[in-house]
């Protein structure tokens, strides 16, 4: 979504911030980059769903300048755990800094109203200024288009990656999310859950390993789906949420 105004600045990074894959960074230091900032949340469905554009993104302009932070911000108590942020930043192959904003502090900063959130400052007068912003999935060629513009640079754009993803699909809108381990009717799709501890799920009759805190698929579907949720959680693992992806309408 392009910016009302274009004399926003990034807020600066805080000083005492916890980082993965970088000591620390300092926006200040960025101003001849263009630098895309991405809130994300490790177990958070939505957030693992751009994650891929995100990577994809920050392998292609790297080199050309691009600078890609994501910043996690904690959902849940699951994710406020510093140990499992770290984990889950290298079992999802980020290799791109990530700032844990443990505190908030970012997510203050920035006004957010929403999650994922992703920004696009290009750099402008020795500072940035904010030339694309979207909450939430989708907007992924908009997003690509003012990282190509900032950069100077012409090309083919990433995906669309999924069905539901094509900015001239029908999606249909799933049903919300449900606490705890939830059984019953839904719409969506796809189906997934928050899990920690260790042990399996079955979900409609298919078993899933668990063996790290993290959201886990469990039932995907080539379209928008009625359908009904039979899940068994065994013993030594908990269920926090059962999400629903959207679908593209039949």
């Amino acid at each position: 979504m392009r910016p009302p105004v274009d004399t926003i600045y990034p807020p600066p990074f805080p000083k005492k911030a916890s980082w993965v894959n970088v000591a620390m960074l300092r926006i200040d230091q960025q101003r001849e980059h263009p630098v895309l900032v991405e809130f994300f949340d490790v177990a958070l469905v939505s957030s693992l769903r751009t994650l891929p554009y995100v990577q994809a993104w920050h392998e292609r302009y790297g080199e050309a300048g691009l600078r890609v932070v994501s910043i996690h911000i904690a959902r849940t108590e699951l994710t406020r755990n510093e140990d499992v942020v770290r984990a889950a930043v290298e079992r999802l192959g980020i290799t791109h800094p990530v700032l844990i904003d443990s505190t908030y502090e970012m997510w203050k900063a920035y006004d957010n109203e929403g999650l994922p959130a992703r920004y696009v400052w290009g750099p402008v007068g020795g500072g940035h200024h904010l030339r694309d912003f979207h909450y939430g999935e989708g907007g992924y060629a908009e997003a690509e288009r003012a990282i190509q513009a900032e950069l100077g640079v012409e090309g083919d754009l990433v995906g669309p990656l999924r069905p539901e993803d094509d900015p001239e699909a029908q999606v249909v809108v799933p049903t919300a999310p449900q606490p705890g381990a939830y059984s019953g009717p839904y719409e969506a799709g796809g189906v997934w859950a928050v899990l920690s501890g260790t042990g399996t799920v079955v979900a409609n009759g298919a078993e899933v390993a668990v063996d790290h805190p993290g959201a886990y698929p469990l039932v995907e579907h080539p379209h928008h789906t009625t359908g009904v949720l039979d899940l068994e959680v065994s013993a030594g693992v908990v269920c926090h949420e059962v999400t629903f992806t959207p679908g593209v309408a039949a």
